[in-house]
């Protein structure tokens, strides 16, 4: 096991912090952590300066291909283990009322709203913490059954905003107002607002916002008239049509693809799967944006480990032809193929 070093501050022992999760060390980990606490620092700030920090450079290392997915998993493990231990070495006792946080049915990144939760603990609410993916009709059946002050749900990609918005009314339904956050809604929350939903930038930000109840509900209505058109269900009625067309184009133009292994050609219809998902969310909140930052965010991903930037282009061009009368999907698969040609541009000068 690796001894931290005494440090005072989150900043001072991020670094070493982050050797720990590298190397697995829970110990090292919990160690680093605990004594922050144990020398004065506040909870909350061991957890939002800390651990959220070396969460995000753990997504980083892995967007890179310089960790391994098992070294995120670990890495994300032990960070988990770490909130834990700091929760309980601080064990805040309740004196507001009830707040229930959760991910998005089919969200699985579970850590962001772990935080949140324990930073509203740590302000003193009462909090149920109902993990990953959750169920709409399942949230719903709880708030039935247990009084709840405000649900804070979370998003971490974008392709799960329309199961956020169904979430939202089923909350709404019940009468709990509901504050979202995570990256899924925008960096500055614009989705959030497509959805007629109060947002949150971070967990104090979220703890504010509950705290004040009349801000809470004074959101403006959703502004989705657009999905008038029905192109968005059609989309989503096609989306298995597809990927199988797209994977048949590209054994046919790339022949490196008919020589794939099971975990390559699951990987790959697995992309193809979130071209789809990201288009049709796009095509939801009726914003180019979402599909071009994700076209951006893939693209780099997959070049860092060895998949050229013309294969996704390819791509996009097949859907683009396969989807010509739906404007706004066609239009955003234009904005991303030109996205695609200016990075091509640049590489090239």
């Amino acid at each position: 096991m690796t001894l931290p070093a005494a440090v005072g501050s989150p900043a001072d022992a991020c670094p070493g912090f982050l050797r720990a999760l590298e190397s697995a060390d829970e110990y090292a980990a919990i160690e680093t952590a605990l004594g922050l606490v144990d020398a004065g620092v506040p909870a909350e700030r061991v957890l939002l300066e800390l651990v959220a920090p070396a969460q995000v450079e753990v997504g980083l290392r892995w967007a890179s291909n310089a960790w391994s997915v098992a070294q995120e998993h670990a890495a994300t493990h032990i960070s988990e283990r770490v909130v834990a231990a700091v929760a309980a070495r601080v064990d805040p006792r309740p004196t507001r009322g009830r707040i229930v946080v959760a991910c998005m049915d089919g969200e699985w990144h579970s850590l962001p709203p772990r935080l949140v939760a324990e930073v509203l603990r740590l302000r003193g609410w009462q909090v149920t913490f109902l993990g990953a993916s959750v169920p709409a009709a399942h949230l719903v059946s709880y708030l039935h059954r247990h009084d709840a002050h405000a649900v804070a749900l979370a998003c971490a990609l974008p392709m799960r905003l329309p199961h956020a918005h169904r979430m939202v009314e089923a909350c709404r339904r019940s009468d709990v107002p509901v504050v979202v956050g995570g990256r899924g809604f925008g960096g500055d929350g614009r989705w959030a607002r497509r959805l007629g939903v109060a947002w949150a930038p971070d967990a104090p930000g979220a703890a504010d916002l509950v705290a004040d109840e009349r801000a809470l509900r004074r959101v403006p209505p959703a502004d989705l008239a657009h999905l008038a058109d029905d192109e968005y269900p059609s989309l989503v009625k096609r989306r298995a049509a597809l990927i199988d067309s797209a994977l048949a184009d590209l054994r046919a133009r790339v022949p490196g693809v008919r020589e794939y292994d099971a975990v390559q050609l699951d990987s790959t219809v697995s992309d193809l799967g979130h071209i789809v998902d990201f288009l049709a969310a796009a095509v939801f909140v009726d914003d180019g944006a979402l599909f071009t930052e994700f076209v951006e965010w893939l693209t780099g991903i997959l070049v860092s480990r060895g998949v050229p930037a013309a294969a996704i282009a390819l791509t996009l061009g097949h859907f683009a032809g396969a989807l010509r009368d739906f404007p706004r999907a066609a239009g955003f698969l234009g904005a991303g193929l030109t996205l695609l040609d200016q990075r091509a541009g640049a590489s090239a000068r």
